[in-house]
């Protein structure tokens, strides 16, 4: 190639260099002008990239009509959550856009003007007043030293913004934790398996196009939760093996727990218990199946019901229930933690069935007793007068049941010995109080030195001691009442 060759060439790269030079500056903002190649600056044309300085270069990789807007906010937007999707409308303005870091530059400066933008990246801090930016500082130092993970993701999802806990979280899981299903406005429940499996509730809100997520860790809740389900599982194991009908209802006066006894001893369905009805439907039901007693009024049934959910929830309800069947429960009502009601149904037929018998058969063995000619006197082995009968009273003239306190051997040994003052006596006191079982006696005395009489002395069961007096039938006193017979 020879010079002139070359000097024609020259001349061809100079002209295309100045014309490029002026395109580029032709259409930039009043007073813009292409930057130092040491700061970092881009220029969109049509949100096209077109020119970007030496540092943008480095530390931004991105090409000359390849890129877009997008590509740069994509890159920008974890530091800049603010960061516009497009710059405004209006022909001309500038934005400045806040680092939520200090990793970097903490500032992007956007201006436009018509068709054209550039994107400046400083290290300047935004023009605020000291208070604002104590603010900022205090808000950002409160946000990083919380022991609650916090972080922010922007519509696609994607992480924006994390503190320090959040990053404590990733390091020790070597991967970031599974919080991306969170949905934003709602609380949820996580589980983090690591060397532990880890619990913890996260508060999502909205906020624009960005969601904010907070996390607490819930794990000690989470074993109380779990504590509780072992504890009321093992209550109703007890309770399922119980023959004590059982119904246990919430603050809010529903179901909240039965056992099998309950279905048992009420005809109640489980699929009606299993509904958890109110304490007036239970009872409800509980008349229609004719498992408590009829209400004399019907209309004044609920003001009833009412009464006794009112004695229940202040453990003062105990009654018992003749059925018409024949059974008998005792149902009794308490107050339990928390605002709860139970009720305990208990079938007590058997028990009342077996003391009814008792007591006829008592009656019956009273009933012979005062039928006796001879005068019968039992004490008991701590030498009080516990029973004594008709013939006993008309014998020495005394009721015992008259007395303000319990008559003892001493005392009934004072009217023996008013009618006789044999020696008697004192033996019968001395074998009443021993309790080594000794052997029967009997003596003769003169009773108001009239006519003689015969007593026997002779142990009973569990201490007992019989004392019988026989009289001649010529010789028995009349009066003209029978004395009432003594069970004391």
């Amino acid at each position: 190639m020879n010079w002139p060759e070359i000097f024609i060439i020259g001349i061809a790269v100079c002209l295309t260099a100045m014309i490029v030079y002026s395109f580029l500056n032709a259409g930039a903002p009043q007073g813009v002008t292409l930057p130092p190649s040491d700061q970092v600056s881009l220029l969109f044309h049509d949100g096209i990239l077109q020119h970007s300085s030496q540092s943008a270069s480095a530390l931004i990789p991105q090409d000359h009509e390849v890129h877009y807007w997008a590509d740069l906010r994509a890159t920008l937007l974890p530091r800049f959550p603010e960061f516009p999707d497009l710059p405004d409308a209006c022909e001309t303005g500038t934005l400045e856009v806040r680092a939520v870091d200090d990793i970097g530059p903490r500032q992007a400066q956007i201006e436009w003007q018509r068709n054209l933008c550039w994107v400046t990246l400083t290290d300047e801090a935004p023009k605020t007043a000291p208070s604002e930016r104590a603010e900022l500082d205090a808000l950002r130092f409160a946000a990083e030293t919380s022991p609650h993970p916090t972080w922010i993701e922007d519509a696609s999802n994607q992480l924006i913004w994390c503190n320090q806990a959040y990053r404590g979280i990733a390091d020790r899981l070597s991967h970031p934790p599974s919080f991306s299903a969170a949905d934003a406005g709602k609380t949820q429940r996580f589980v983090l398996s690591g060397t532990s499996q880890d619990w913890y509730r996260v508060d999502s809100i909205n906020a624009d196009a960005r969601s904010i997520h907070h996390a607490q860790c819930i794990n000690a809740l989470v074993a109380a939760e779990e504590a509780q389900r072992n504890f009321v599982q093992t209550l109703t194991k007890t309770f399922a093996h119980l023959s004590t009908g059982l119904a246990i209802f919430d603050r809010n006066g529903q179901l909240a727990l039965f056992n099998p006894a309950l279905v048992d001893l009420t005809g109640l369905r489980v699929e009606f218990l299993s509904a958890k009805p109110t304490m007036l439907s239970f009872f409800d039901q509980l008349r229609e199946n004719r498992h408590m007693p009829e209400p004399k009024n019907y209309r004044t049934w609920r003001d009833e019901i009412s009464e006794v959910i009112a004695a229940a929830t202040d453990g003062r309800y105990h009654e018992t229930w003749s059925l018409e069947s024949g059974q008998t429960f005792s149902v009794s009502g308490r107050p339990h933690p928390d605002g709860a009601t139970a009720f305990l149904i208990e079938d007590i037929s058997a028990e009342v069935t077996v003391t009814r018998n008792f007591r006829a058969e008592l009656e019956q063995a009273h009933s012979l007793i005062d039928g006796m000619e001879d005068a019968m006197a039992v004490f008991s082995s701590s030498g009080v007068l516990s029973l004594s009968n008709s013939a006993y009273r008309r014998l020495w003239q005394v009721d015992p049941d008259a007395t303000f306190v319990d008559m003892t051997i001493s005392d009934c040994i004072k009217y023996w010995r008013s009618n006789d003052p044999g020696r008697e006596w004192q033996r019968i006191e001395a074998f009443v109080l021993d309790h080594t079982n000794a052997p029967p006696f009997a003596f003769t005395f003169s009773s108001s030195g009239k006519y003689p009489c015969q007593c026997n002395v002779a142990s009973l069961t569990s201490g007992s001691t019989l004392v019988r007096f026989s009289v001649p039938a010529s010789n028995t006193p009349q009066t003209g009442k029978e004395g009432a017979r003594s069970d004391r």
